[in-house]
């Protein structure tokens, strides 16, 4: 049996893996079966958010029980077909050929393009510097804005970079102050076009959900509130003694941006077509571009923001790299931050061209990559209440430190931190008792904003959608132990899940909203309505049927949970291990929680998933290196 058979009757290959190595076959007769399956192979890796297959270690994409071929002779086998080009890494690959061989890695060429594009759209951001700034006339400013400078603080040395650079990666695990440190940034930037006498820069704030683009605006807001405290920023009150030589007063935060959109607003959707209203051709009319949880953003959105950001206008991408990557194709901020490399220091020419802020401070590093001098690397945690002691935890499942990590878990001693070992019914027992009287305050809620406050108060993550711990049953059960089962549809207090993206409607993949009846009333019958944060008034209402796709939102995937944030987070992992299951998985559900965190596991299962790295295939890094 050929090896492309073999993978298909195992059940490796979806139907149009199969149908792509079937056309390549129709075509050519004679085209060989290892390049038939390499292809079939290549379609798959897209799927399970690879950039490329490859053929070195099949065994990572596909746990067939068949025979692999020999690395080398597979290689072979595709360099020699007629349907796989081999261009130089800057060239674009022959349009002829559907498969692409580089660096030994198997890409769709389309995948391979986007790899290539970005690649070049980094380096040409990076190129670009942008008008110099008047660094003595911006230190008073920057001073109060950064206090400890001078102390190597990393938020000081990201907004100072930003001042020299086009391209800007601040990268940091939840509340290591990415926004407080873009809102400061972007004031620096603001202060620097009034210093130059011409208009404040026009800045766009995107992320890749509308609840990531929320949480954006709402963490920016709060931090221009702040802002205004400080003196630099405090209100003129016209006396003889308000000596005010520094030029800056209020007013700059007025040019603060105060809305954020998702990245597919900003570019600029074209319906039933592919590409964007913005690309290379009809660049972005912004001077400065700032994009929040970039690890969400695939390899072609990447792309082709990065293609639409004009010549001499600032990217700012902020993530963290130990969370999931996106669900789709690529892990491109962890790309970047591997072509980056170390992070303790900067390169010598930009350590001393930014003496007059940081001093001396910032360690000169001996041996700097191509991209040293774009990314800074955050590290003080300021989420977590001071009820929730998560760092040491954290950095344990981080690193992949399953024996830390039980430690941690079954020690207690972590304030806020709850380990239900062997739980593996978080709706059953003492697990009931606490989540079930957090959802039913929902329904008690005076108002819709505060029902929609306290539905942010409690969520139930899992690692499946479907299963015994999956979140599609979990939300069946809950919503029947809430409401019975012969319950509405939309009873009064479910909460929902915006799961596809609705410009009309002005709702997108990720929204939490809440069901709740229109006159208040408690009889059956009673018309309900959902609503959603936004709006002039702070929330929005919507019927129902009108919704674009949703589902159940009391237990949601951590996959979903992304760009979100809880009080208290309940992790649940399931009883058998899954493939899936990785240390980023554990991570980014465990770094949701602000103030309390529960984690059911068993050691076997969680020592598994730490275990495991959700790394993907992709060859960005080199490109960029």
């Amino acid at each position: 049996m050929s090896l492309l058979d073999a993978l298909f009757r195992d059940g490796a290959l979806r139907t149009v893996d199969h149908a792509l190595a079937q056309a390549l076959r129709r075509l050519d007769r004679d085209t060989p079966d290892l390049v038939l399956a390499g292809a079939a192979l290549a379609s798959q890796a897209i799927a399970r958010g690879h950039a490329a297959f490859d053929p070195r270690q099949p065994q990572s994409l596909s746990e067939a029980a068949v025979e692999w071929p020999q690395p080398q002779a597979w290689l072979e086998a595709l360099a020699q077909s007629r349907w796989v080009a081999a261009p130089a890494a800057d060239a674009a690959a022959d349009p002829a050929a559907p498969l692409v061989l580089e660096h030994g890695l198997l890409y769709l060429r389309r995948y391979r393009e986007y790899e290539r594009r970005l690649a070049a759209g980094l380096r040409r951001l990076q190129a670009f510097a942008p008008p110099p700034a008047d660094l003595a006339a911006l230190a008073p400013l920057f001073a109060q804005l950064f206090p400890q400078a001078r102390d190597d603080d990393r938020q000081a040395r990201a907004a100072a970079l930003a001042l020299l650079q086009s391209l800007l990666l601040a990268t940091g695990g939840p509340g290591t102050g990415k926004t407080t440190t873009i809102a400061r940034l972007l004031v620096l930037l603001i202060a620097q076009a009034h210093l130059d006498g011409v208009a404040p820069p026009r800045i766009a704030l995107a992320a890749p959900t509308g609840r990531a683009a929320e949480r954006m605006a709402q963490s920016l807001h709060a931090a221009a509130a702040r802002l205004r405290e400080l003196p630099a920023f405090a209100a003129r009150d016209g006396s003889a003694d308000d000596d005010r030589r520094d030029g800056f007063d209020a007013g700059l935060l007025d040019a603060l941006p105060q809305q954020a959109g998702t990245l597919h607003r900003l570019l600029g959707v074209v319906p039933d077509r592919p590409r964007f209203r913005h690309d290379a051709r009809n660049p972005l009319p912004f001077d400065i571009v700032v994009v929040d949880e970039a690890s969400m953003v695939d390899l072609p959105l990447m792309c082709k923001l990065i293609e639409a950001v004009p010549d001499g206008a600032r990217l700012i991408l902020l993530g963290d790299r130990d969370q999931l990557p996106s669900v789709e194709a690529g892990d491109v901020l962890a790309a970047i931050v591997d072509a980056a490399g170390d992070d303790d220091g900067l390169p010598a020419a930009q350590a001393q061209a930014l003496r007059p802020l940081l001093g001396d401070a910032v360690p000169v590093l001996p041996a700097p990559t191509a991209l040293s001098a774009n990314r800074v690397h955050l590290r003080r945690g300021y989420r977590q209440a001071d009820s929730l002691r998560l760092a040491p935890l954290a950095d344990a499942v981080r690193d992949g430190d399953a024996d830390t990590a039980l430690a941690l878990l079954r020690s207690g001693e972590l304030a806020g931190v709850h380990f239900h070992e062997d739980v593996h019914d978080p709706l059953a027992g003492g697990g009931r008792d606490r989540l079930l009287p957090a959802w039913r305050a929902i329904g008690d809620a005076a108002d819709p904003e505060q029902a929609l406050a306290l539905a942010a108060r409690l969520r139930l993550l899992t690692a499946l959608r479907d299963g015994g711990q999956g979140a599609a049953p979990l939300n069946a059960r809950i919503e029947e132990a809430l409401a019975g089962a012969h319950r509405s549809a939309y009873f009064h207090g479910r909460l929902l899940l915006i799961t596809e993206n609705s410009y009309r409607h002005g709702l997108f993949n990720g929204d939490i909203g809440v069901c709740l009846r229109a006159d208040g009333r408690d009889e059956p019958g009673a018309g309900t309505v959902a609503w959603f944060a936004g709006g002039s008034q702070g929330v929005r209402a919507f019927h129902p049927s009108a919704l674009p796709a949703h589902s159940g939102a009391f237990a949601m995937t951590v996959h979903k949970s992304q760009g979100s944030e809880f009080e208290r987070v309940w992790l649940q992992l399931p009883r058998q291990d899954a493939r899936h299951l990785s240390r980023e998985l554990v991570y980014t559900g465990m770094t949701r929680a602000r103030s309390e965190l529960h984690v059911a596991a068993s050691e076997a299962v969680l020592r598994s998933a730490l275990a495991r790295h959700a790394a993907r295939v992709s060859g960005l890094a080199w490109r960029l290196g």
